[in-house]
């Protein structure tokens, strides 16, 4: 296998609406090299503007989620251009009009956390362990960790992670609320795959709505998200999607939503 081969180092899968990407480079515990990097880009990009894709999984080979950046191949060009490059990768993720969920086995470290912990939703088994491992590197927090952890976990907790670099189970980190849900090894596949499949049959642009605002109102004042709900409320009547879950409702059955505009 040829590490820098995008094609090699993520691996992708398309099923019922859901696209899976896998880090794979199991040799490496799936640590992101740019070759990496450019993939993930690449795939998210493409994901945000495929109808198709309905959700999207980011899982690890072999065993692990991902060991963070790869520090150990030759690094070209200027510190701040590959940054910036992974800084869009970040963007991406966060801005993906899609739900993602993060399924974590083994390790998730550094930015391969920050990976987990920028999807929606995390689903880990109860060997997985965790770090902002950046200070023993003698690195500073990359990959959104630093809006995030604050976020999450509250300013003190995200200090103890960041300044410390300790390594926690999976217990701890699904007390913090860094994690959704622990399933056993054996059951994740299918617990994401149940998981996925609710998330699929949701309301896309509703969902998408929800997304954002979740994201964008979280440091605003209430008058400012109630403004911003009211105007993607009436968004989401401009879709077949309402008319279909009313009459779903009267009808006694389940709705199937389309994401398609009412209006022409």
């Amino acid at each position: 296998m040829d590490p820098t081969d995008p094609a090699d180092v993520l691996l992708t899968r398309r099923d019922a609406g859901v696209l899976t990407l896998t880090l794979n480079r199991p040799q490496r515990r799936n640590a992101l090299d740019m070759a990496s990097w450019q993939a993930l880009h690449a795939q998210l990009s493409a994901a945000r503007d495929d109808d198709a894709v309905r959700a999207v999984v980011i899982t690890g080979a072999g065993g692990a989620f991902c060991a963070g950046a790869d520090l150990s191949g030759p690094r070209e060009g200027h510190p701040l251009d590959r940054m910036r490059f992974i800084n869009e990768v970040a963007l991406l993720l966060h801005e993906l009009p899609k739900p993602s969920v993060a399924q974590v086995d083994g390790v998730a470290v550094g930015a391969g956390w920050n990976l987990a912990l920028g999807c929606d939703l995390v689903v880990a088994t109860p060997t997985s362990r965790f770090s902002q491992i950046f200070a023993k590197r003698g690195l500073s927090l990359d990959f959104g960790g630093s809006w995030l952890l604050p976020r999450l976990v509250g300013m003190q907790q995200a200090k103890r992670l960041a300044l410390l670099a300790e390594m926690i189970d999976a217990e701890e980190a699904h007390r913090l609320g860094l994690v959704t849900w622990l399933v056993a090894p054996e059951e994740i596949e299918d617990f994401v795959a149940d998981l996925t499949a609710r998330l699929v049959a949701g309301a896309p642009v509703a969902v998408a709505q929800s997304k954002a605002l979740l994201h964008e109102n979280a440091d605003r004042t209430l008058r400012d998200a109630l403004a911003t709900e009211a105007r993607t409320q009436a968004v989401n009547f401009a879709t077949e999607d309402a008319p279909e879950a009313f009459a779903a409702f009267r009808d006694k059955r389940e709705p199937t939503f389309t994401g398609q505009w009412a209006v022409k």
